[in-house]
């Protein structure tokens, strides 16, 4: 059985990032886990760096 997916937050501005939808929009699949995102990945909406998200609970 697969992880479940997660969700992770900006610090900044807030912009939820879901494994489970990715962000089409950003070329990133639906099922696309944070792990695989590059490093040099920023917020699509303030150019927050991938080390300043948090990881949430909805």
């Amino acid at each position: 059985m697969s992880e479940p997916f997660k969700v992770w937050q900006c610090r900044t501005c807030g912009y939820l990032y879901q494994e489970e939808f990715g962000d089409p929009a950003e070329g990133l699949a639906p099922g696309t886990r944070w792990k695989d995102l590059p490093d040099s990945w920023i917020c699509p909406l303030c150019g927050t760096p991938k080390a300043d998200f948090d990881m949430v609970e909805l």
